[in-house]
């Protein structure tokens, strides 16, 4: 006997009208336990048969103590004869085996060996290892077809397992009995649900080359396979009809109520935090339906920033979500398809995130859910989620870490998954190259993190990732080499936004809670970010403590051991190029002085850095609440307490809208084409800038049919060409823009008019316009100065007609 009680081992057979075999079977097994050294059992488990299955059982167990006849009462498959037989088994170890042992039950020697030698939790027997010995094969249609629904079971299933179906498995006694508690399916699908849930769980399963020999009757056919199949599409749709579903309605409306505002009043809401984005993003998905529709270039335009034009894949028109919105965009706005991308992008990044902790973090479903709201509702998200769609529309990089971590968990599809790794890369090259920028830095802060716990792992994993890689590399490169080099070589390409040295986040703004959240104080937060949508922190102290928590409770886990140390990584990175500790004068040099002139880095806003802690604070808090469903009432009681505490100051709380300007009638109702020739733009007053974009609204709403100079965009300034926001300033532009602000009349000579004509003219202005706003009196009388005459007040504005 082993310490606690238990059998050494118990061997499980189901049988179905096994009256011929089912004796030999156990004669066979019985005398090869017999003079082990362990204490074992029998069981055999009745699967309803209607000949005398049952009496030779009971004339074996009459004969043996160690053997047991568990009745099934009716025929329901062998899934739920091995549930029954498992649940009443006792030993430390649990074979599995069919009644006609096709593989011998000798074979159980070298399965043991393999679990006594190495950290698997069971060893199954592999008739598609290379050193397998088949003695006897099946017929070859036979034998070709089960060999194609094996490898389909395989690959829709469970990659990386080359034989699924042979009946001849050792597993760890209490981790099968859990496992078959679990299972649901009653047919042949049982062996792959099991070794899912070993999958799910991190339990090792080695697969071990054994004897085998077809045998007659045998009640395995290949169209079994496809039963298979269809038991895990029903099982499938079981699971996704429940929890799934269940998490993504509440993504869905989560996200719903943030944006409810915006959504009740498309024509005139405005999200209030959003700033010019809003103008910026929606002028985006226009121009790239206008150009999808007319078959132009996607990646450049000159409908702002005229003459120069903007060049698209240097900026972030998101072209993955915006070309396909084409349709919507068309037929129903701009402002819908914002709407839509931020709404369902938000509840597709939560729902990624829950897929990605359901599969390698928690068996729970619900805590992975609420550690998939917490990496996609997350303060950071949040924040640029009021205005920035390419950095809170992350449903990609889930999906991208989940192939990379395929493709460390197993050597068996790295062509598959490298592919597969290369066009999801590919793909968010075109929603957002910065976010993944940071996912790769997040994903090698872990893996160095996880190295250092687990090295022998890493050490095994690291040649078939870089094979995967490899093959990534090659996919990829060839879809991205074009929009690539256009970006960085291509007309008003640029290098490097700089944003100076004070852009990363304050150590302080780890413990606030941001403006937008449930506890949250908007002149605090004010404070401590550039702006309300660099609110790149703010996760709260109750959300640290936790997670220190966490950390110190379940530190022996690798997998936490490698969260938190990436966490407080990306931490640190955030805080920029200078640390200036709170209330005191001191600062300290930081750690992203070592990246900040590094290509591709420099035009990184450091302090968004600290979104890499989401997902790992999400998984923190998703591995706890897994645990947690298993504690004791009381513990579990409270945990969920510390979990909710920590978690309901910074639920967000819906976005503010306000109403927009409406459009002059000047632009709206198509006025402007009586005065505009071919070729020519229009100049606002002043010029649209980061500050001011409502001229691309305007423009939008006449239906892009004018350029204009200036605008919101990342484009060169300068003989270096560095990266700036707008157009390059001119002299009537930056005089224009001060009276603005400023409201004092310059003197207006013979200087700046000769400037003007010149800067009109390089702009090929048709007409300079006026819209009605602050210090319009004193722009006005500019803007008469330097054209020498009056304007004419037509449908609320005033023009001036400067065209050839």
């Amino acid at each position: 006997m082993t310490d606690g009680g238990l059998l050494d081992l118990s061997v499980v057979v189901p049988a179905y009208n096994e009256e011929r075999r089912l004796g030999p079977t156990l004669d066979a097994i019985r005398d090869h336990l017999r003079d082990a050294p362990l204490s074992w059992e029998l069981i055999v488990v009745d699967d309803g048969s209607e000949d005398a299955t049952a009496e030779v059982a009971r004339a074996a167990a009459a004969a043996d103590a160690r053997i047991r006849l568990v009745a099934a009462g009716r025929n329901r498959g062998k899934g739920h004869a091995l549930r029954l037989g498992v649940a009443a088994s006792q030993g430390a170890r649990v074979l599995v085996t069919d009644a006609d042992l096709a593989t011998p039950v000798a074979e159980l020697d070298r399965l043991a060996k393999e679990l006594d030698g190495a950290e698997a939790a069971a060893a199954i027997g592999s008739r598609a290892h290379p050193e397998a010995d088949i003695a006897v094969h099946q017929g070859r249609v036979r034998e070709w077809l089960g060999r194609m629904g094996n490898r389909l079971i395989r690959a829709v299933a469970v990659p990386g397992i080359h034989d699924t179906q042979c009946g001849f498995k050792l597993f760890d006694g209490d981790k099968a009995r859990a496992a078959f508690a679990d299972a649901r399916l009653d047919g042949w699908g049982i062996d792959v649900e099991i070794l899912q849930y070993f999958r799910r769980h991190g339990w090792a399963v080695a697969e071990v080359p054994v004897r085998w020999s077809h045998q007659e009757g045998s009640k395995v056919g290949p169209a079994d396979y496809g039963r298979v199949l269809l038991e895990l599409v029903r099982l499938k749709a079981r699971s996704t009809s429940r929890a799934s579903l269940a998490l993504l309605g509440l993504f869905l409306l989560s996200s719903v109520l943030l944006y409810k505002d915006l959504w009740s009043d498309l024509g005139r809401g405005y999200l209030a935090d959003s700033g010019q984005d809003q103008n910026q993003w929606e002028w985006f998905f226009a121009v790239t339906a206008d150009n999808v529709r007319h078959l132009r270039d996607p990646l450049f335009t000159t409908l702002q920033g005229f003459p120069d034009g903007v060049n698209l894949m240097g900026n972030t028109p998101m072209l993955g979500l915006s070309v396909p919105l084409t349709p919507v965009t068309l037929a129903f706005g701009p402002t819908l398809t914002w709407a839509l991308v931020l709404t369902l992008g938000l509840t597709a990044t939560a729902y990624a995130w829950y897929r990605l902790f359901a599969r390698w973090v928690t068996g729970s479903p619900w805590a992975a859910g609420l550690g998939g709201a917490l990496a996609a509702f997350a303060p950071p998200m949040v924040s640029h989620a009021t205005a920035h769609p390419n950095f809170c529309v992350l449903f990609m990089i889930p999906v991208i870490l989940d192939r990379a971590l395929r493709l460390c968990s197993t050597a068996a599809h790295v062509r598959r998954d490298g592919v597969l790794l290369g066009l999801f890369g590919a793909y968010q090259i075109f929603l957002g190259e910065e976010v993944l920028l940071l996912a790769s830095v997040g994903m090698l802060l872990f893996a160095l993190s996880y190295a250092l716990a687990r090295r022998e792992v890493v050490s095994a994993a690291g040649p078939t990732l870089a094979k995967g890689l490899g093959v990534a590399a090659l996919v990829c490169l060839p879809l991205i080499a074009y929009p690539l080099t256009w970006q960085f070589f291509g007309t008003q390409s640029y290098h490097s936004v700089l944003h100076g040295d004070a852009a990363g986040n304050s150590p302080l703004s780890f413990l606030k809670f941001s403006g937008r959240a449930l506890l949250g104080d908007e002149a605090t937060a004010d404070k401590l970010a550039l702006n309300r949508t660099e609110q790149n922190a703010f996760y709260g102290w109750p959300l640290i403590a936790l997670a220190l928590a966490i950390t110190v409770r379940l530190w022996r886990h690798a997998l936490v051991k490698a969260l938190a140390l990436t966490a407080i990584a990306a931490a640190l990175l955030s805080l920029g190029q200078k640390i200036r500790i709170p209330y005191t004068d001191v600062v300290l040099p930081g750690p992203w002085r070592a990246l900040a002139h590094r290509p591709l880095f420099e035009s990184v806003i450091e302090g968004r850095v600290a979104m890499v802690c989401a997902p790992a604070l999400g998984a923190l808090v998703a591995l706890a609440a897994g645990r947690l469903a298993e504690a004791g009432r009381v513990n579990r009681l409270a945990g969920l307490a510390a979990v909710a505490a920590a978690l309901l100051p910074i639920v967000p709380t819906p976005f503010p809208v306000t109403e927009r300007a409406p459009v002059p009638p000047f632009f709206a109702d198509g006025l402007w084409r009586t005065y505009l020739k071919p070729g020519e733009s229009v100049v606002t007053v002043p010029l649209p800038d980061p500050a001011a974009a409502d001229a691309l609204h305007w423009q939008v709403r006449a239906g892009l049919g004018f350029p204009l100079p200036g605008g919101y965009f990342n484009g060169p300034w300068g003989p270096d060409r560095i990266g700036i926001y707008g157009a390059s300033p001119r002299w009537t532009s930056n005089l224009l823009r001060d009276v603005r602000y400023g409201g004092a009349i310059p003197d207006i000579g013979d200087a700046w008019r000769a400037q003007a004509r010149a800067d009109l003219a390089y702009w090929k202005a048709g007409l300079v316009v006026l819209p009605p706003q602050d210090n319009e009196e004193a722009l006005y009388t500019t803007v008469a100065r330097l054209l020498g005459r009056e304007g004419h007040r037509v449908h609320g504005v005033w023009i001036w007609d400067v065209g050839r």
